[in-house]
């Protein structure tokens, strides 16, 4: 879940719902408790059809206007709550209270709550898919050498791409909800080092075999099992190094 809190207007393609006057009380207590001698704005809450557990709040003209991602209409009011605090003390530079925070964390990582915002991601979300071919390296032929040397050959192929950009920062990720591999076009050329694509991919081949996991309302992404198998890959000290330099 994303919460953001910024003076810019939402993007105008995403469909809202109508102004929930409840969310608005919560929201005013929560403020009120945060700032118990400022003037209250005029508060706009409302759920919104985003892609993902997203969640803003900005001040405009000297209002605050907050939409709340439409998977959390089923949310019991103390996690609004907890919310609407961390939202205000965002906007405002205020000490986030950690019982509301680990309250937030503990609802938003539930497995039920991953289960829904990877198949809200499926229904709503779009996938930028380029190509698993590139100049220099292919993708698909580096994922099956991997599975057979390591995998015994067993894991089902994911769609695989690379980037549309060169990108330094984000060098490759796994998605559940589209079940696809993204490799930064910045690893096809010439002189990388086949170990160092063949770490990445294996990196995120892992991810695919261990899940994100929940534990004590936290997102364990590298488990134990993750961090021991990539110790496996033999050149993982050159590779480590060489994407360093990127």
């Amino acid at each position: 879940m994303n919460l953001q809190a910024a003076i810019e207007p939402p993007p105008r393609t995403v469909i809202l719902k109508t102004v929930n006057p409840e969310l608005n009380r919560i929201f005013e207590e929560e403020y009120r408790e945060l700032r118990p001698r400022a003037p209250m704005p005029p508060f706009h809450v409302r759920f919104y059809r985003f892609t993902s557990l997203n969640t803003t709040i900005r001040l405009r003209e000297g209002q605050i206007k907050v939409n709340l991602s439409d998977l959390l209409e089923g949310a019991p009011e103390p996690v609004i709550r907890a919310i609407a605090h961390i939202l205000i003390a965002k906007l405002y530079r205020k000490p986030i209270d950690a019982s509301h925070n680990n309250r937030y964390r503990r609802y938003t990582s539930s497995e039920h709550m991953v289960r829904q915002s990877e198949r809200i991601r499926q229904m709503r979300g779009r996938k930028r898919i380029s190509t698993a071919q590139g100049e220099h390296y292919d993708l698909n032929e580096v994922f099956e050498a991997l599975n057979t040397r390591f995998f015994h050959g067993l894991m089902g192929r994911p769609q695989l791409t690379w980037s549309e950009h060169r990108a330094r920062r984000l060098l490759g990720h796994y998605d559940a909800a589209h079940n696809t591999i993204m490799v930064s076009k910045v690893f096809d050329r010439r002189n990388t080092p086949r170990y160092a694509i063949e770490y990445l991919m294996y990196h995120e081949m892992l991810h695919l075999k261990h899940p994100v996991k929940s534990r004590n309302g936290r997102r364990c992404v590298h488990s134990r099992e993750f961090q021991a198998e990539e110790k496996l890959f033999p050149e993982l000290t050159q590779a480590l190094a060489y994407l360093k330099t990127l």
